[in-house]
């Protein structure tokens, strides 16, 4: 494992007792070195979960810096894009001119996998800060990994194999604006495995999630939604998650193979505006893995 000069291990601070690292002192740029993009795609693979402190980059900069790990996508909910950078999507409850400019605006957000709805599902996602209320709005993530492998193995036995729908419809009626017709046809029901195997690390993780996951293929519906409970309150249990309270100039980086996430709801009379890139899988890479 190749670790480029200034930087090494000691630039990092671990989050949690299983995944996430803050890595310290480092600034996002539009065109990042290769030797220090290298370095961070260890750490991501390693970490699962990064943490950029004081980041003053720009969208550009915002766009340069991820399309270093990946062709990025153009979300579904195209009136929720930026006007100059449209592989920035924006999660906000500001209003400009009577219409919302973001998605998902004040309320709690459930867990959720990005695009596990999609047949190429992301890989990994940015997320920077530009505007944040005083208190709430935390975002939780879990460690799918750990999750997986505390599984008993009589339980994992059972879900090796198993596939489970997934629904981006699903997770709009409950805490979203309703897709359109146009954008309906583009997402609509997939299956994918339960339990995937990480292209990088090896690792198995659990890919299900309670906003999305609506059932588990072929499974009697009452085994399958007895399953689903039981999984979504396993994943979710605390030693598998940690918490992060946002600062002005924050940057969360997450694999998207394998951690999941939610947001606390925050008071609507504050704005929030926060700037998300999504990264897709090269097109070499076998999906479902």
């Amino acid at each position: 494992m190749y670790w480029p000069e200034p930087l090494d291990m000691s630039a990092t601070r671990s989050l949690s007792t299983t995944f996430g690292a803050e890595v310290l002192d480092f600034q996002l740029t539009e065109n990042p070195s290769d030797e220090d993009t290298s370095w961070i795609k260890e750490l991501w693979a390693e970490h699962k979960l990064l943490l950029f402190r004081n980041q003053t980059f720009n969208e550009a900069g915002l766009v340069g810096f991820s399309q270093r790990f990946g062709d990025l996508e153009i979300h579904v909910r195209e009136e929720y894009l930026s006007p100059e950078h449209p592989e920035i999507l924006y999660v906000s409850n500001i209003e400009r001119d009577g219409k919302r400019i973001g998605i998902l605006s004040d309320n709690e957000v459930g867990w959720h996998y990005d695009q596990i709805y999609l047949p190429k599902p992301a890989v990994g996602s940015l997320l920077m800060a530009d505007t944040l209320p005083p208190e709430g709005g935390n975002t939780e993530f879990a460690d799918m990994c750990a999750a997986w492998d505390a599984l008993p193995e009589e339980t994992r036995n059972r879900l090796d194999g198993a596939l489970a729908n997934q629904s981006y419809e699903a997770f709009n009626r409950a805490y979203s604006v309703p897709t359109n017709n146009k954008q309906k046809a583009r997402s609509p029901d997939i299956h994918h495995p339960i339990a995937r195997t990480h292209p990088v690390t090896g690792r198995k993780a659990l890919y299900l999630c309670p906003g999305m996951t609506t059932e588990i293929v072929g499974w009697d519906p009452a085994e399958s939604e007895e399953m689903l409970s039981f999984l979504f309150d396993w994943t979710t249990r605390p030693e598998f998650v940690y918490s992060h309270a946002w600062k002005p100039g924050d940057a969360l980086m997450w694999d998207n193979a394998c951690t999941m996430h939610r947001r606390d709801p925050f008071n609507p009379q504050h704005h929030r505006l926060m700037k998300r890139t999504t990264i897709l899988p090269p097109a070499e890479r076998a999906v479902p893995f």
